[in-house]
């Protein structure tokens, strides 16, 4: 499984906080190497270390600020871009590097295109089926694999144990997302501080979490996706929190669980063998909580190395089934951990080499 050397790794987009991120996780990695940088115009051509505003601890490692931003939209000779591209940004370049470049997204661009999988390797390995189609029906000798939307990776970990023994036909969920998955410099601190945002950036928030989902709990046939038939109703507000995606679930299943049912199903899941022992994989995908009042992001945010989903308060609902509570790091696990998981799984499975 573990490839025979290190895999050289480019990181588009790398002065914003999701590639920052992907900088610190990729710090001693066992499997992959940084080397390339991109960024915009205004940033190409110069060391990393005297352009870049680091927004996390300590500073970005030497070598790294040594070295030279290159341009974008310039694929260059790597086993793996790691993509933290803008949106507008990612639909242009994107291709041109996975025409000959395994791309692992952050961006919500193709999320949702019908020959690009959208992948948490914990819930749908399989889907990396869809290669084969998307390579041979755009002549790429790459690939493009995208990760969820920061909220909707932690709540689908939760789905995926309990849909798979219960059948989920309709959810309502409620996320109070932290101000870090606005990227920097964020909210206006008079907009946020003493005070809770409904609605997220350009209103697409809710939309990306009612459909993401069923994506991921679909199925594969002949290389095509077949969602879930599940219905989602989603409302999102953005709270004075840094970092972690916090999620209210209400829940109607096929077949009605006891909350103990629930919580077995969740406390036995555990990733695909496949997925177990890549490097950045949790060992438990999934931790509940039974303390009355956790998960909280302040406590929970940093489970499995900010890999985990930590699920909680699961009781009965007197208008559905149950309810819980999911937490997750949205900029570990909701991003950067994400995408660095998906290429690692790449590996794994023998499509990059």
């Amino acid at each position: 499984m573990a490839p025979s050397r290190k895999i050289p790794v480019a990181i588009l987009g790398a002065t914003g906080t999701v590639g920052q991120r992907m900088i610190e996780l990729l710090a001693n990695h066992p499997w992959f190497e940084i080397a390339a940088l991109t960024g915009s115009d205004r940033t190409v051509g110069r060391p990393y270390g005297e352009l870049v505003n680091w927004k996390l601890n300590d500073a970005p490692p030497p070598a790294i600020a040594r070295m030279i931003v290159q341009p974008s939209d310039s694929p260059l000779d790597v086993g793996i871009a790691l993509s933290a591209l803008p949106t507008d940004v990612a639909r242009t370049v994107e291709p041109l590097w996975a025409e000959q470049v395994a791309v692992c997204s952050n961006a919500s661009t193709y999320r949702m295109a019908s020959d690009i999988p959208l992948i948490v390797p914990e819930v749908n390995p399989d889907h990396i089926g869809m290669i084969e189609r998307q390579r041979s029906e755009r002549g790429w000798k790459g690939c493009l694999v995208t990760n969820p939307n920061c909220a909707s990776i932690g709540i689908v970990m939760a789905l995926r144990p309990l849909h798979d023994a219960f059948g989920i036909e309709k959810m309502h969920v409620a996320t109070l997302q932290a101000i870090s998955g606005a990227g920097y410099p964020g909210v206006a601190s008079l907009d946020i501080v003493d005070n809770i945002i409904p609605n997220i950036g350009d209103g697409s928030e809710e939309a990306k979490i009612e459909s993401e989902p069923l994506k991921l709990l679909g199925s594969l046939s002949d290389g095509r996706m077949i969602p879930a038939s599940a219905i989602i109703s989603a409302q999102v507000t953005r709270v004075p929190v840094v970092d972690g995606h916090t999620a209210l679930l209400s829940i109607k299943f096929a077949r009605r669980p006891d909350p103990i049912d629930a919580i077995d199903a969740l406390v036995a899941f555990r990733a695909p063998e496949i997925v177990r022992n890549l490097p950045s994989a949790p060992e438990f995908p999934v931790i509940v909580r039974s303390e009355w009042d956790r998960p909280q992001p302040r406590r929970d945010r940093d489970a499995g190395r900010g890999m985990s989903a930590s699920v909680g308060r699961i009781r009965p609902c007197p208008l559905l089934d149950l309810r819980m509570v999911v937490l997750a790091h949205n900029t570990i696990r909701g991003a950067a951990g994400g995408a660095l998981l998906n290429a690692e799984l790449l590996v794994a499975e023998g499509i990059v080499s």
